[in-house]
């Protein structure tokens, strides 16, 4: 009964608006008041919950990213993605795409995508003349694979929460971007010859050289960050630490568009993003705990297997268990509290960790991308300047390929486990 009244707290929290950290929290703490647990039981859970060496790569990570939107490379990746894909139909969308895939190697975060390159991308179609919707729904859906290939802020809180490699975890998630990017520019493509959208240039080798040679140095940025991970150069942690200081290097010394001034304020708005993740870390933990005593665990383990024991339907169940919760949840919490649940029942049936890994992210992206808590659309319609709800309505025609991948990934296992199998032969 007890857990019962947390849940609908929780719910009723979340519902009415409260930062999700915050409703967390006061949800468990409801719980420790009355079980009579001593409160510096949950302190020292929310402490251990964020205690993990892994963890020092998100503050680095966020601050990469952040540099490298001050600095000139978002404009200078989206320039190269005009040149590679705007002869195509609907050229534009292509683009949109293009330049996502290339400043996933180094944000890691899909919200900074949408925040970053979005503006830049939605302004450019509008003034070639794309419909609002259109610009909003292409950015919102492409947004989602910076988090799916490396690095990955999602992945590294799986990585640790579940105890699995981090660098397998990074590995597996470069095919699977790849397959979101090709599902999004197919139905960019269709779309394009209905609608009828532009070509927004034509293709030129020349052209197209110079805009390599000006985004060289942006483009070495994932080169360091993907290569020295899977060639062993780096851990994830000291990658990020690696790419702060190239982009530092680049931005100061290289581009000039990166003054002390600047540096100071990223410096801060660093601070108080990573704080913010941390806070949902250790309050998903406090609730994850709570989860764990009163055995959700295993009466979830027992539900679905008494549905069935057979890997790729239990994994769909999962899923659809993930889906939902991705309607309320945001990512980070989500994986804090899911990963604890459904891996004991995942690989009891022989699914992999790196594999479940892998699903559960790419889901709750789907899940940033749906009301009510769909980060991504808010950061949008701020950019946009559109209503919430017609951020919503532009974006759903964008889940079907995104779902798509998501139960091809489901079905074909090989898709995520090759790349890790071929880099880390004896993991």
């Amino acid at each position: 009964m007890e857990l019962l009244l947390v849940l609908a707290l929780l719910l009723a929290l979340l519902f009415a608006g409260t930062p999700v950290h915050v409703a967390l929290g006061v949800a468990s703490l409801l719980y420790f008041i009355g079980a009579d647990i001593p409160a510096s039981a949950a302190v020292h859970t929310m402490i251990n919950g964020i205690n993990s060496f892994p963890l020092i790569a998100i503050p680095f990570f966020v601050l990469a990213g952040q540099l490298m939107n001050a600095s000139g490379f978002t404009d200078r990746i989206f320039a190269l993605a005009r040149g590679m894909f705007g002869w195509a139909p609907g050229g534009l969308g292509h683009v949109n795409i293009g330049s996502s895939m290339i400043f996933a190697g180094m944000s890691g975060a899909a919200v900074a995508d949408a925040g970053g390159l979005g503006a830049v991308e939605i302004k450019a179609m509008r003034d070639a003349g794309y419909d609002r919707g259109f610009a909003v729904g292409i950015t919102a859906a492409s947004s989602t694979i910076g988090p799916i290939i490396p690095p990955s802020l999602p992945l590294i809180i799986y990585g640790v929460v579940a105890e699995v490699s981090i660098g397998q975890l990074f590995a597996a998630g470069l095919v699977p971007g790849l397959l979101m990017a090709l599902a999004l520019m197919v139905m960019v493509h269709v779309l394009a010859v209905r609608r009828g959208y532009p070509r927004d240039r034509s293709f030129g080798v020349r052209e197209l050289a110079g805009l390599f040679g000006r985004a060289a140095l942006p483009l070495f940025a994932p080169v360091l960050i993907i290569g020295g991970i899977v060639f062993g150069i780096f851990t994830p942690t000291e990658a990020a630490v690696a790419a702060v200081v190239y982009t530092l290097l680049v931005g100061v010394l290289v581009f000039r568009t990166l003054d002390w001034r600047t540096v100071c304020r990223i410096l801060v708005e660093t601070a108080e993003i990573t704080a913010s993740i941390l806070m949902i870390v250790a309050s998903a933990a406090l609730f994850a705990w709570v989860l764990t005593l009163n055995q959700v665990a295993a009466e979830l383990a027992g539900l679905l297997t008494g549905v069935t024991d057979n890997p790729t339907l239990l994994l769909l169940l999962i899923m659809l268990l993930v889906f939902v919760v991705g309607f309320f949840l945001e990512t980070i919490a989500a994986i804090t509290i899911l990963a604890p649940l459904v891996l004991p029942v995942a690989i009891a049936v022989g699914i992999d960790p790196v594999h479940l890994g892998i699903v559960l992210v790419l889901n709750l992206m789907i899940g940033l991308l749906t009301p009510p808590v769909g980060m991504v659309l808010y950061v949008l319609a701020k950019v946009s300047r559109l209503r919430f709800e017609d951020c919503v309505r532009a974006t759903l025609p964008f889940l079907v390929p995104l779902v798509a991948v998501l139960l091809l990934l489901v079905v074909f296992p090989s898709l995520a486990l090759w790349l890790p199998g071929v880099v880390y032969p004896a993991g």
